[in-house]
This record gives C-alpha cells, sequence and structure tokens, in this order.
C-alpha cells in the first residue's frame, strides 16, 4: 500500500499501500513548510513550478559506497523500471499515448512564436500532462483543460506536420471522460471512469459477475483475479487481456524482462536471486499463482542492500479496486536509520496486543513485518513523478498473516519534500502560539513516526473472520478509502502513547502526539481543501480518508469540546482541548473500521464515508481558498529523477556508473519518452 502523503503543514495521512496515492500523501508533503532541516551541503532541490505543480529533485546518497555489483543492479533495475512507463499512461487513459506523441512533436518541431500566451498555455498544459501520465490530473482525477482553443492546437498541428486523431483532439476540449476515477454514490463507476482497465460497455455489473464466477484453487489463499488484466467485451463476452510478454503491453513488458534478466545475473543473494526469477516468470506468463509466489519470496528476502518494487500494484485507480497499476521504485538501504526505527517491527506483537481493536480481530501471532528507511534512486510508473513517501506491501492479505510484508519509508524523497518548503503557510491556519511552536520543534518527527506506525504496524494489523470475502470484494468502492484510515487511525492511536519513548523513539511523547494530533486534524478538517475547486467533492480515496477520520471525531467529541471551533477575526480555527480524549475517539473509531473491514460490512462503510467523507463544508472551504491566495506555493509536489550513466571499457564491460542530476522537467521528459517509448499509440 502507497502512503501517498499530501502532508500540508504536517498531514501524515496517506498510506502507501503498497500502500499511493499518499500516499502518498503526492500530497501537501510540500509544504511542510516550517520542517526545514539544515543541510551540509547546499543542493538545489527545486527544478520549477507550473499550474498547481512544483517539480524538484533527490539525491542518492551512499551512492559511491555501494560496490559495482550494487550499482548495476540499481542500474538495470532502474532501467526494467523505466521500460515500462508507457503502460502506466496507456492505463491511465486509452488516448494518452498519441496525444502525448502528438504534443512533443509540436514541442519539439514548433518554429512559430513562443512568446504567445497560447504558446505558454500550450506549454503548461503539456507539463501538467506529463506530470500526470496523461490528460486526466494526478490527484483530483479531472480532466486537465486547456487554456489554448482546438483552432490553435489545430495550427500547431498543421504547421508542425502532426497527426491526432480527431476523437482524440475532440476528448481534450469536450466534457466527455471527464473523470479519470468516479468514485460517486449511485453511478456505475466503470462505464462513468475513463481509466483504461476496462473496454466500452463494460459496466460495474459485469465486473461482479464476471469475478463471482471464478474461484481459487485454493480458498485460503485467494489470487488476485484482474489484478494484471484489462477487461473487455468481445461480440459481447467479457474477456480479459492479460498484461504479459506476448499478450497485452507484451512489447513494454519483453523490455522489463531484458533488464530484469540482467538484474538477476547481478543478485546480491540466492533468495533475491529466486524472487527475481518469479517476477520474470510472472511477467512472461501472467500467471497469479506465479505472482503470489514471486511476493512470498520477495517478502522473505530480507538481506541485502538493495530492493525494489515492480509490476502491477495499487489498485486505487480502479473503481473496484481490482486492477494493479504499473510502478516501480528502486532502493537503497538507510542502515543507520533503518536501525533506529526496527523497534517498531520487532515490537509489532505488541502494538496489536494493545490495540483497541475486539479481540477475534486482532492477529495471535503478527509475522515477518520488516521496516527499512530507504534511498530512493529511480522511479516510474504510477511512482513518477508524483511518488509516495512510504510503502507497505505485498497486498495480498493471506501472505501478510501467513509470511509477512515489508515497509520502507523513502528518507531522501522525504528530506527533499522537506528541504525545499518555503515558510510562511503554517502561522496561517494554527490555532495559536503553543501550536505553532509544537508543529515547528516536533511535527517533522511525528509525521515519520504516524508514517512508519501507518506502515508497518497499520496496514499488518488485524484480521478477517473466517469466510469473509476479500475487501475489494466486499467493501467494493469504499475498499481503499475505508484501509487507508484504518492505517492511519492505528497511528494516530499510538502516536499518544508512552510506549514510543520507552522503545526509545522520542523524547517526550506527549508533545511529539500533541504536534501530530494538530495537524491531522488541521488539514483532514481545513488545509486538504486548497486541492479541491470550490463545490467539489472529495474524491481522491486519502483525502476521504483524512476527512472521515476527523470530521467523526470532530462531532464525537463534541458534547464534551474535545475538539473546538473558533472563530477569530473571520477566520476559522480548529483547536484540540482534550488531547486523551481524543486519543479515546480515534480507539473506537478504530475499533469500529477494523469490525467494518473484518465483517465485510459495506453499508457501515459507505455510511461512514459518504456521511463524513465526501461533502466539503462549503463555507469553509471558501475561506480556506481565500485565505490561500496570499500565498505563491503549489498545492502539489513531484520529482525527476537522477540519471544513472555507466561508463564501459572497451569491451563494453560497466566498470563505472555516475549520478548525474537533471537540470530541467521537460528534458528529462522528452529523453523518457524517446528511449522508453515502447508501446504503440493505441493498444
Amino acid at each position: 500500500m502507497k502512503l501517498n502523503r499530501i502532508i500540508f503543514f504536517i498531514a501524515i495521512s496517506a498510506m502507501l499501500i503498497a500502500c499511493k496515492k499518499d500516499p502518498s500523501i503526492q500530497d501537501q508533503i510540500n509544504q511542510q513548510e516550517t520542517k526545514q532541516e539544515i543541510v551540509e551541503e547546499k543542493f538545489d532541490y527545486n527544478v520549477e513550478q507550473f499550474a498547481d505543480i512544483k517539480v524538484l529533485r533527490y539525491q542518492i546518497p551512499g551512492w559511491e559506497n555501494l560496490s559495482l555489483k550494487e550499482q548495476k543492479l540499481v542500474y538495470y533495475l532502474t532501467q526494467a523500471g523505466l521500460s515500462g512507463r508507457d503502460i502506466m499512461w496507456d492505463q491511465n487513459y486509452r488516448h494518452n499515448l498519441q496525444i502525448r506523441k502528438a504534443l512533443e512533436n509540436v514541442y519539439t518541431s514548433y518554429a512559430g512564436d513562443k512568446t504567445s500566451s497560447d504558446w505558454k498555455s500550450f506549454d503548461t498544459y503539456l507539463k501538467r500532462v506529463w506530470f500526470s501520465n496523461g490528460i486526466h490530473h494526478h490527484y483530483s482525477n479531472d480532466k486537465i483543460k486547456p487554456e489554448f482553443t482546438k483552432d490553435y492546437l489545430a495550427t500547431l498541428l498543421t504547421e508542425t506536420k502532426t497527426e491526432l486523431s480527431e476523437d482524440a483532439i475532440n476528448i481534450m476540449f469536450n466534457e466527455e471522460d471527464a473523470k479519470k476515477v468516479n468514485q460517486a454514490k449511485g453511478i456505475d463507476n466503470v462505464a462513468l471512469s475513463a481509466v483504461n482497465f476496462y473496454g466500452p460497455g463494460v459496466t460495474n455489473k459485469d465486473v461482479e459477475s464476471f469475478y463471482s464466477k471464478i474461484k481459487s484453487p485454493d480458498p485460503k489463499k485467494p489470487l488476485s483475479y484482474g489484478l494484471n488484466s484489462q477487461l473487455v467485451k468481445e461480440n459481447g463476452e467479457l474477456k480479459e487481456r492479460v498484461y504479459k510478454s506476448g499478450g497485452l503491453y507484451g512489447a513494454a513488458i519483453d523490455e522489463i524482462i531484458k533488464w530484469l534478466e540482467k538484474a538477476q545475473g547481478v543478485a546480491e543473494n540466492e533468495a533475491q536471486g529466486n524472487a527475481l526469477t518469479l517476477l520474470i516468470q510472472y511477467y512472461k506468463t501472467g500467471d497469479l499463482k506465479t505472482w503470489d509466489d514471486y511476493n512470498v519470496a520477495w517478502t522473505k528476502a530480507t538481506e541485502g542492500n538493495i530492493d525494489y518494487i515492480n509490476s502491477f500494484i495499487e489498485v486505487y485507480n480502479d473503481p473496484l479496486g481490482y486492477r494493479g497499476s504499473y510502478e516501480t521504485i528502486v532502493q537503497i538501504k538507510d542502515f543507520d536509520m533503518s536501525k533506529k526505527m526496527a523497534v517498531l517491527s520487532e515490537n509489532a506483537q505488541w502494538f496489536e496486543d494493545n490495540s483497541p481493536l475486539m479481540d477475534e480481530h486482532k492477529k495471535d501471532s503478527v509475522v515477518g513485518v520488516t521496516y527499512k528507511v530507504v534511498t530512493v534512486a529511480g522511479e516510474a510508473g504510477d511512482a513518477s513523478p508524483s511518488t509516495p513517501i512510504g510503502v507497505n506491501l505485498p497486498n495480498a492479505n493471506w501472505i501478510r498473516a501467513a509470511v509477512g510484508s515489508k515497509s520502507v519509508s523513502l528518507g531522501n524523497i522525504i528530506g527533499a519534500y522537506n528541504n525545499a518548503g518555503s515558510s510562511g503557510r503554517l502561522k496561517e491556519f494554527v490555532h495559536d502560539d503553543e501550536e505553532y511552536e509544537l508543529e515547528k520543534k516536533y511535527g517533522q518527527l511525528g509525521d515519520k513516526l504516524h508514517t512508519a506506525l501507518h506502515e508497518v504496524v497499520g496496514h499488518a494489523s488485524g484480521q478477517l473472520n473466517p469466510g469473509v470475502g476479500e475487501t475489494k470484494e466486499t467493501l467494493k468502492n469504499y475498499a481503499s478509502t475505508m484501509e487507508e484510515g484504518r492505517a492511519d487511525l492505528v497511528g494516530l492511536y499510538y502516536l499518544m502513547d508512552p510506549k514510543l519513548q520507552e522503545l526509545g523513539l522520542v523524547e517526550d511523547w506527549e508533545k511529539v502526539g500533541k504536534a501530530a494530533y494538530d495537524g491531522y486534524i488541521r488539514n483532514g478538517l481545513m488545509t486538504q481543501l486548497i486541492r479541491l475547486n470550490l463545490g467539489d467533492d472529495v474524491e481522491e480515496a486519502h483525502m476521504r480518508n483524512r476527512q472521515w477520520v476527523s470530521a467523526w471525531a470532530f462531532e464525537q467529541g463534541e458534547k464534551d469540546n474535545v475538539i473546538e471551533k473558533v472563530t477569530r477575526d473571520g477566520k476559522t480555527y480548529y483547536n484540540i482541548n482534550d488531547y486523551t480524549k481524543l486519543r479515546e475517539i480515534f480507539g473506537r473509531l478504530l475499533r469500529e473500521t477494523q469490525r467494518i473491514k473484518s465483517e465485510g460490512d459495506f453499508k457501515a462503510a459507505e455510511a461512514l464515508v459518504e456521511g463524513y467523507g465526501v461533502k466539503v463544508d462549503q463555507a469553509i472551504h471558501a475561506e480556506v481558498l481565500k485565505r490561500n491566495e496570499q500565498f505563491t506555493s503549489a498545492p502539489y509536489s513531484g520529482f525527476v529523477n537522477p540519471v544513472l550513466v555507466p561508463e564501459t571499457d572497451e569491451n563494453g564491460e560497466i566498470t563505472k556508473i555516475n549520478v548525474t542530476q537533471p537540470t530541467d522537467f521537460v528534458t528529462q521528459m522528452l529523453e523518457y519518452s524517446k528511449a522508453y517509448g515502447f508501446l504503440p499509440e493505441v493498444n
């Protein structure tokens, strides 16, 4: 699960299911404006800003300490990841590849006036499309609207002799396929989502009917049906088009396999090599049993300095939670921080035993939980340019229960966010100086701990009742936000526990907990709203979970004034008066959320999410947008990747791999399209 965090001033919330997209938290983590660390070496983390996007860079500290064999492994895994880049584009929308290629040709070929407002609008539009891996916004899922006319585009296409189908041109400007993922209640979510996981004419009912007839060979080890395929209708009959060599996306998958085979040749140990063998076999066959075998082997392969995430994993982009988006992250272990934080995974059973869950929903034995802080060396697909900050995998409940899981925190990504911020916004939304000082001193540590607790303890906790189906089947379109909220609540419950100080993770558990609670409520009820247009509902899974957690807690504590809504000088603030009672409220909500998951209670999930997580207080929203106008920092951030450049001898053997930093966003996007454009325009 992906922790795609949008941490605005402090909010940590989204899980990287694998845990995205909180994640993670893409979130407002870029705006942890007061959490700036002093860095010994001057490095410009900022690349450029456009529309609502800020593009950053990150470093790979410790690269020079890796052996040549380890550097080769990182390089090969990074190349494998980038080779599948086009898959994500096509998964996001069926017209994306041809639109991107046409726009890029215009960009590189046009010799006309590049000072006009129309060209500047075209330039910004293309950058937004690059950032979102398609024409729908990476976070809101709304179609990105060009601020130039169809006639101007026609002129550009003509002058550059660029071809683009009439359907694709019309789509860019009309209201068709307006939402990449449409999670609204009471509609046909599949039919009204533009994401390219389903063919024309496929409906919610079709999907549910198709998979209800497929049974796993071993009911105790349910296969992830639908994870690696597109479901289409052919002559009125439903059929899966499987992502594999020789199948859908085969041209790109063959390139992925080529580089994975090179990586296998320089694996650090037998366990890592065996896992790569199974991943290659999975890409060749598309067999979901092999996918599970791979995940078991990958989860057990915990030794070595290098690790990775690669394949079709997170299901946030599927309105019904079946199909995985392509993503890769290549990781180098941060030994110092991993050692410090290992205490969480070592005490995972204590956290499970002492949670407020019903006894029948607790695991008797939490097994195989590993937690590492890692340095990212490269990302692609759904993890780039917008990236999570934490990940917990695998997602299969039975593997997590029987074998365990891996949790990672992307240390250098978090560091880049923290060092790229500006100051100012926090003071606008905190209730008083005490809250401000707590955030400045303890907020960043609270964020890190919440991420760790969310990933290590949260996603590993709890169990389904016997006979209850997978969460995507029982909770359907609410599965992702319920799981993210559940993991957030685990973290929130333990952030105010003296056990953290006993374990040596904090020096003052109470102040760290208070800072974390302040930030979560502030973000969940107010500051994350800067990402929405006035009048919009909350639709993204992580934003929904932050709101339903915060709004439910506010309502439950209203009688005792646990969280006070304060109006001062025409501005609204939320002030926590009783942190102990708020923790109890979080505990009650965690207990209920786990019950909903364990029992597969769809109606309760629907009531919780729709009642507290979707609708926005319009007066508060208008106020937040008005107060935010004074700040220029963009609400979303993402990254260009460092470039790994191999040096070779006269025999073509790699002798050294250098790390270079990209200087601008445009160059990297054009180079990626040229080097890794393995798919045809239309699949």
